[in-house]
């Protein structure tokens, strides 16, 4: 296809995708005259993925390219590949999952502070190990509830990891939802822009759908006009 077709059919005006050319992120297409180039489905598909990292992952054009880099080795490995576009292995390590453990990734300063965020990572340990998960020790997700469970506790209120159980069997169905609808899409770099478009865009939906559910138990159980 021409680079006219190429645009029509990624969304992506011609100029952007010439500035990617230009920056690497996109391969050359194949010349066909001095200043002419067919591409094929595989410019369409990276272009695609490229879209959704820096416009609905919000990326930068750096950091774009820095995971582009480490999905093309990681092509045939769809569960490192995912983990790279998602944000949950580390590009600048090729997604490579070796070499560290999660205390080792934690960067908190010594002291009471420290001690307690190895305390909140030892919990997501103990949740991720009760519900059988096989989780990167990577993963910004673990910080994120590590932090959240030392706030909840700080402001007095009685919260450990197994009071995060029935939560966490929720996310597991969730995420079973989620990786089904990958199933229909046959190349890694499809599964991949799907797995963005899904996480990134559908997460401000499921709090509203949480926010709304909370509203209907709520009148069930309290009344409500």
């Amino acid at each position: 296809m021409r680079i006219s077709e190429l645009s029509r059919r990624s969304g992506v005006s011609i100029p952007t995708i010439k500035y990617y050319l230009r920056d690497g992120l996109l391969p050359p297409g194949r010349a066909t005259a001095a200043n002419q180039a067919d591409y094929d489905d595989s410019h369409l598909r990276r272009l695609r993925l490229i879209r959704s990292l820096i416009g609905v992952r919000g990326l930068s054009v750096s950091a774009t390219r820095d995971v582009l880099a480490a999905v093309d080795k990681q092509r045939e490995n769809v569960h490192l590949l995912l983990g790279l576009v998602l944000g949950i292995l580390p590009a600048d390590r090729g997604g490579e999952p070796e070499g560290s453990t999660q205390a080792d990734d934690t960067s908190a300063p010594a002291g009471a502070d420290a001690d307690a965020d190895v305390s909140g990572l030892s919990e997501v340990a103990a949740l991720t190990a009760e519900m059988g998960w096989k989780t990167s020790p990577h993963t910004p997700a673990a910080q994120v509830v590590a932090e959240t469970l030392e706030t909840l506790r700080a402001l007095g209120v009685d919260y450990d990891w197994r009071s995060l159980l029935p939560y966490a069997e929720l996310a597991d169905r969730t995420a079973a939802l989620d990786l089904d609808q990958l199933a229909d899409a046959s190349d890694p770099l499809q599964q991949a822009e799907r797995a963005v478009l899904l996480t990134v865009l559908l997460e401000p939906a499921l709090l509203a759908l949480r926010r709304l559910a909370q509203e209907h138990h709520s009148a069930q159980r309290y009344g409500g006009g």
